[in-house]
């Protein structure tokens, strides 16, 4: 009977160190980094067949294809960019190469500048966050509609 006893705790003691070692394995899993990237920036050798003052837009979309964004107020330029953001386990992704293409046009549509960014030439934006406070925030439609029952009269009518 012991013996028995003693086996059942050996193959007990044996299961809990294995499912102890799968979850480590596994919390480490998790730990890897990760580098996504995304976007696209046309190389050297594909720039070089732009010329500046002579090509247009339409040749600047046949030679580098579509851009990632446009000119957003007017139609001043196209940009490509590419970005690579590393992934660690829990944590927020960080972007750890940034890299644009910006691709100026003059008012007759002809390539202008071309010019390349990279992460350290950028700068961070600080967006501000405006919301309308008003009185009735805490008071849902359906309250404010039920509230209002019995409030009309000829005289809220014009009449």
């Amino acid at each position: 009977m012991a013996r028995a006893k003693d086996a059942w705790m050996h193959r007990t003691a044996r299961a809990a160190r294995m499912a102890l070692l799968g979850l480590a394995v596994v919390s480490l899993a998790a730990c890897v980094e990760r580098i996504r990237a995304h976007g696209y920036v046309p190389d050297e050798e594909d720039l070089t067949q732009i010329t500046v003052g002579v090509d247009t837009r339409d040749t600047v979309n046949d030679v580098l294809g579509a851009p990632s964004t446009s000119g957003v107020a007017d139609s001043s330029g196209y940009y490509y960019v590419r970005s690579s953001f590393r992934h660690f386990g829990p944590l927020a992704p960080r972007v750890v190469e940034r890299e644009i293409v910006a691709i100026t046009f003059d008012d007759s549509g002809v390539v202008q500048n071309i010019e390349r960014y990279g992460l350290e030439d950028g700068r961070a934006v600080v967006l501000s966050r405006r919301v309308t406070d008003i009185e009735s925030s805490n008071t849902g439609i359906l309250r404010q509609l039920l509230r209002n029952i019995g409030n009309f009269g000829p005289s809220n009518l014009g009449l």
